[in-house]
C-alpha cells in the first residue's frame, strides 16, 4: 500500500501556458471524436528555484473542462491557494482539492506538477516517490501497453487493428457503444484482421443493461479473445453494471463510474466491477489516485492506470504511478503514440507495445516552453 512522501515544498509561483497537439488521426468514441488536442501545462517554481510541470487536455464531453476553464482554474484558485505556501504534498494537494469544485484536469496538472517539482528537488524519479522501484532505468520498470482502434466503420477499424498489431501491439482496446448491432460487425471485422490479438472493450456507457448482457454473452460463447469490457453502461447506474457483471463471465471494468475514493469503494461494496480504471483527469491528482489503488488492493481488485487523449507530461506521471502501485496490472496508455509531435522528450518510450520509464528526476522530462510545439497564449495565465 503506498505512502505520501513528507517533505516540505516552499511555492514561489504558479504558472501556465497552452498548447495545440494534432493527432496522427481522428479519435472516436462513443462520446466524442477529437482530431487535435488543446492542453494546459501548470508550471510550479519553487523557493529554490526548481521548475516543475504538470498538464491538462481538454476534454469537455468528460469532465466538463475547455482547456480555457482549465487555464482559468490555474491561475485563478489554484494559483491563489499554493503561491507563498508550505507543506508537505498532502497539506498542498489539501489545498488543491479545497479550492475550487470539480476541474479535476486542471487539479490534476497542479497536483502532478507538485510531485514532479518534489522528485526534482530530491533527485528522486516520481516512481520512486510513489513507492515503486528505484535505480537504473531498467530498475525502474517496464509494462504492456495496448493501442486504442477508435470508433469508426468495420472496414476502417480492421485496418487500425492490423497497423497496430504489425507496429507489435498484442492488446488492442477496440472502441464500440453506438450500436450493438454494428458493433458485433466491426468486433468481426477486427477479428478477422488479427485473429490472434488479445482484446480489451469499451463501449464508453453505450450500451443498456439488457443489450451489454446480450452482447458479452454472445462473445463468451464464440469463444473470442476478450479480456474485459470496460464501462457497458451509464456511469452513475452502479446497480446496472453489478447486474451485467452478475451475468457474464468476462470481467467488468468500471471508468467513468469511478473519479473518487469514495466512488471506488461504493462500486466494490455494490460489487459493481472485476476491474477498476483509474485516470488522473478523473481524481485530480496523483493522491486520490493512491487512494483508489489502495482500496483495490485491499479488496483485492486489480486496476487499469488509463488516461484520455493527453500529452506526454500526463502519460508519464500516470505511467509511474502504474508501474508504482502494485494493485495495478494493466495500462492503457497510448495517446501520445496518436500525437504528431513527441515533446517533451523523456520520461518513457514505447516499443513494439511495450512502455519503458527511463529515469531521471521527478517525471524525467524536459521542461516544455511555451513557444515549443504550440500556439500558446502570450499573457501566461
Amino acid at each position: 500500500m503506498a505512502e505520501t512522501p513528507t517533505h516540505t515544498l516552499r511555492i514561489k509561483q504558479v504558472r501556465c501556458h497552452t498548447h495545440q497537439a494534432p493527432l496522427l488521426r481522428p479519435f472516436v468514441t462513443a462520446a466524442r471524436r477529437t482530431v487535435a488536442v488543446e492542453y494546459v501545462v501548470a508550471e510550479v517554481e519553487l523557493a529554490d528555484g526548481v521548475v516543475s510541470q504538470g498538464s491538462a487536455a481538454e476534454t469537455v464531453a468528460v469532465t466538463g473542462e475547455s482547456a480555457a476553464t482549465i487555464r482559468e482554474s490555474i491561475s485563478g484558485p489554484l494559483r491563489e491557494v499554493l503561491e507563498g505556501a508550505s507543506g508537505t504534498l498532502e497539506e498542498l494537494s489539501a489545498r488543491i482539492s479545497g479550492a475550487l469544485e470539480g476541474a479535476t484536469s486542471a487539479k490534476s496538472a497542479v497536483d502532478v506538477a507538485l510531485f514532479d517539482a518534489l522528485g526534482r528537488s530530491t533527485g528522486e524519479p516520481l516512481v520512486s516517490l510513489l513507492g515503486g522501484g528505484s535505480g537504473a532505468a531498467g530498475e525502474l520498470g517496464s509494462m504492456v501497453n495496448d493501442m486504442t482502434v477508435s470508433l469508426e466503420s468495420p472496414k476502417t477499424m480492421a485496418i487500425h487493428a492490423r497497423e497496430a498489431a504489425e507496429a507489435g501491439y498484442h492488446i488492442l482496446k477496440i472502441k464500440l457503444g453506438r450500436d450493438i448491432d454494428e458493433d458485433r460487425r466491426r468486433l468481426e471485422a477486427v477479428l478477422d484482421a488479427v485473429p490472434h490479438a488479445r482484446l480489451r472493450l469499451d463501449a464508453n456507457q453505450g450500451w443498456d443493461v439488457a443489450g451489454a448482457v446480450s452482447m458479452i454473452q454472445g462473445l463468451e460463447s464464440a469463444g473470442l479473445p476478450v479480456d474485459l469490457v470496460e464501462q457497458p453502461v451509464a456511469a452513475a447506474d452502479i446497480a446496472g453494471l453489478a447486474e451485467v457483471r452478475r451475468n457474464v463471465s468476462t470481467p467488468i471494468m468500471a471508468d467513468e463510474s469511478i473519479w473518487s475514493a469514495a466512488d471506488a469503494k461504493r462500486i466494490i461494496d455494490l460489487e459493481g466491477a472485476d476491474l477498476l480504471n483509474i485516470k488522473l483527469a478523473k481524481t485530480g491528482g496523483l493522491l486520490e489516485a493512491l487512494r483508489i489503488a489502495n482500496i483495490a488492493e485491499a479488496a483485492g481488485l486489480e486496476c487499469m492506470v488509463g488516461s484520455m487523449m493527453e500529452p506526454r507530461i500526463s502519460i508519464s506521471a500516470a505511467a509511474q504511478l502504474a508501474i508504482a502501485h502494485p494493485a495495478v496490472t494493466m495500462i492503457d496508455l497510448d495517446a501520445p503514440e496518436w500525437f504528431t509531435s513527441d515533446l517533451p522528450a523523456g520520461g518513457f518510450e514505447q516499443r513494439g507495445g511495450v512502455l519503458q520509464l527511463l529515469g531521471g528526476h521527478g517525471l524525467g522530462l524536459d521542461i516544455l516552453s511555451p513557444d515549443q510545439d504550440s500556439s500558446a497564449d502570450p499573457t501566461g495565465n
